[in-house]
């Protein structure tokens, strides 16, 4: 039987624990909500420096450069608030996986915010000479790689697994328009007349803008993957090469039909 000072000590355990879990879900609201702005930044930046290179402006430019300094301020404040809340409460499992989830996520974001400035830098370059052909696949790429970006962060906050596998699928679609634009931009360097260096350059620019953008999509793609181990516990990428190897094994036999 337990004495007095045992179901005092119990009611306190109980009453404790409840506080320290409404306190962990405060924390882990915060840290949700800095993530979340870390990414919006992330994802204005490479999004303003693709707009820099369509509408010829380098002012423009120069502010998605500007601002990675606070990009890289918000990842420091979240890894500070991650630490603090392990170091200040007792987190269970699930709690650690989200802490752990989070400071692998915030370093996507940061780096999807140092290829904004990398493509901010090309598109300065680039705004010196005509462009070579119509703005047409990178523009897309922007697209589609903000919306995995956005969509990563949403799976997060929702602990959405199949969001998360939709998300990984789309990097193809990122994949083959870097195929179409390198296919096409070494045509160009291919027909340019000899001694024409300011082709290749503009040409080698634009590539390199393009590979940027794809680089985004694989941290969104990484960011999609941590999301799922944290919910499930199993890795995303051996289930995904499964589902493409099956899709591709259906193609084949279509076209042999």
């Amino acid at each position: 039987m337990c004495d007095e000072g045992g179901r005092i000590e119990m009611s306190f355990w109980k009453k404790n624990g409840k506080v320290e879990s409404l306190l962990y879900s405060a924390d882990r609201a915060k840290i949700l909500s800095m993530v979340r702005e870390m990414g919006s930044m992330a994802s204005d930046a490479f999004s303003k420096a693709v707009r820099s290179l369509e509408e010829r402006n380098d002012e423009l430019a120069d502010s998605v450069i500007t601002a990675d300094d606070e990009i890289d301020d918000l990842e420091a404040a979240i890894d500070q608030e991650c630490l603090s809340s392990i170091a200040m409460r007792q987190p269970v499992r699930e709690d650690l996986r989200f802490v752990f989830a989070v400071l692998k996520i915030i370093t996507d974001l940061e780096r999807i915010g140092d290829q904004g400035v990398n493509i901010a830098k090309k598109a300065k370059v680039l705004n010196r000479y005509p462009l070579l052909k119509p703005l047409v696949d990178i523009p897309k790429m922007k697209i589609i790689a903000a919306e995995m970006v956005s969509d990563s962060l949403k799976s997060f906050e929702e602990n959405d697994p199949v969001l998360a596998e939709k998300i990984c699928l789309r990097d193809d679609e990122l994949d083959i328009l870097y195929e179409n634009i390198f296919d096409e931009l070494l045509d160009i360097i291919g027909n340019k007349p000899e001694g024409d260096q300011a082709t290749a350059q503009c040409a080698a620019g634009l590539l390199w803008i393009a590979r940027h953008l794809a680089r985004i999509g694989d941290h969104a793609t990484n960011v999609a993957e941590r999301v799922y181990f944290m919910v499930k516990g199993e890795r995303l990428k051996p289930l995904l090469e499964e589902k493409r190897k099956v899709l591709s094994e259906k193609k084949e036999a279509e076209r042999k039909n």
